[in-house]
């Protein structure tokens, strides 16, 4: 109840419109594109255009210094820029490369600032290698849609994601693409070169209007933060600790609470900025499921061990890859999961080591070595040499009273009656030696 609470109202402040005490019908909305595109600014994107539409706003103006990012956040900034009702222009403030480069072509017309480039979107793997032909087929793809849709020539478009797309007097065949502020203008990829976001709204006819920058609310913040690939491998590692206490322990408690939280935070953060949907959600449940009856209806690990962590690690996996994932996609993934893992090893380690375990721990201290088989408690060395009273007939085992506690006992030399005087000569983890005094 706790993990859907946070999250509603997280959704509720993606919802909210912050900008409401300064939006005006005659205005523009300018939004900040910068710095890597990743899945966290997508839904701050969508939801600035969203507040624009809603104001009545004259237009939208993306301003772009972006050297790309994640292909599947581009592909959602896009979607929401083509289904806006009111006029999307690019204003490529530095750079517009990769990603960036497929954000501005959505646009409704592309402006140049001064010193500024746009192309450069070929994909790659992460070793910085030309990503598969298949990968780079679907971006060529994706680039001369976006171009035919703007009257672009799509060769352009192309050319800036595969360098064996040559275009005559423009780029020769193993070149890949990238236009200067005053290239994209004459070859008709851009509408203008403007030397300032006043010039821009002059040249649109939208001198005089006023200015509104949106800005990323708490929510995004928040949401952005719990899906940064550093944060990630935190509330992985959280999480599994907490359920590993929560099983040793025979109630539910703060452990078990912890990790449910965090798993919420993991899963319902990377469901806000769209990298998980419901079938992680689903997948994880059936593992949460699987663990459930490997702990209290089939103890030892078996089957349904196995299922539970296939389970789980695939829905991790799933919601850290995203929809259309790319090589470098899964790099990141399986950076996450690794850490992850080690985070949990290093941590029940250093559980074991240094834990203290008087008392009732979730780790027993056990030895099995050769020479003294298994044992399952330290020897009671306190009790050795110390006389008392069996309190039931050993024959051989039974009970004694030692020092006002009760001890289950063995008898060494046979059967001794009830009320007799013993003494404990050796101990020997819970099995405790007496003799008849």
């Amino acid at each position: 109840m706790i993990p859907r609470t946070i999250f509603g109202l997280v959704a509720a402040g993606i919802l909210v419109n912050p900008l409401s005490t300064v939006a005006q019908n005659d205005a523009v909305h300018v939004i900040p594109v910068s710095g890597v595109i990743e899945l966290g600014l997508a839904p701050f994107v969508a939801r600035a255009i969203r507040e624009a539409e809603a104001a009545g706003a004259r237009a939208v103006i993306l301003e772009l210094e972006t050297p790309g990012g994640r292909v599947d956040a581009a592909q959602q900034i896009v979607k929401a820029v083509s289904q806006s009702t009111i006029p999307v222009y690019a204003y490529v403030n530095a750079h517009a490369w990769s990603a960036g480069a497929m954000i501005a072509l959505a646009a409704d017309s592309i402006f140049m600032g001064p010193v500024s480039s746009i192309g450069a979107a070929t994909p790659v793997v992460g070793d910085g290698q030309k990503a598969p032909e298949k990968i780079v087929s679907a971006m060529r793809g994706e680039f001369r849609a976006l171009a035919e849709a703007r009257g672009i020539d799509p060769r352009l478009a192309e050319a800036m994601v595969d360098e064996s797309v040559a275009v005559e007097g423009v780029v020769e065949e193993g070149k890949l693409l990238t236009l200067t502020g005053s290239e994209a203008v004459a070859l008709g990829f851009a509408a203008a070169e403007v030397s300032s976001l006043e010039d821009l709204l002059s040249t649109v006819d939208l001198a005089g209007v006023a200015v509104v920058t949106a800005s990323i609310n708490w929510a995004e913040h928040l949401v952005r933060f719990l899906s940064h690939p550093i944060v990630a491998p935190i509330l992985l590692s959280m999480g599994t600790l907490g359920l590993i206490i929560e099983i040793k322990t025979p109630s539910f408690g703060v452990a078990g609470a912890i990790g449910l939280i965090s798993f919420a935070a993991f899963f319902g953060s990377h469901m806000l900025v769209g990298l998980a949907g419901w079938e992680e959600v689903i997948l994880l449940g059936a593992g949460l499921i699987a663990l459930g009856i490997e702990v209290f209806v089939v103890p030892g690990f078996g089957l349904a061990g196995a299922v539970s962590i296939l389970c789980i690690g695939g829905a991790v996996f799933l919601a850290l890859i995203g929809s259309l994932p790319t090589w470098p996609d899964v790099v990141r993934a399986s950076g996450i999961l690794s850490t992850a893992s080690i985070m949990v090893i290093a941590s029940i380690y250093l559980l074991v080591r240094h834990v203290p375990t008087k008392g009732r721990g979730i780790f027993l201290m056990a030895s099995t070595g050769r020479e003294t088989g298994y044992m399952a408690a330290p020897p009671r060395i306190d009790v050795v040499g110390v006389e008392g009273v069996a309190i039931t007939d050993l024959h051989p085992s039974g009970t004694a009273l030692i020092s006002g506690e009760r001890i289950d006992v063995v008898s060494e030399g046979g059967f001794i009656s009830k009320d007799a005087r013993v003494r404990v000569i050796r101990s020997e983890g819970y099995r405790h030696v007496v003799e008849a005094v």
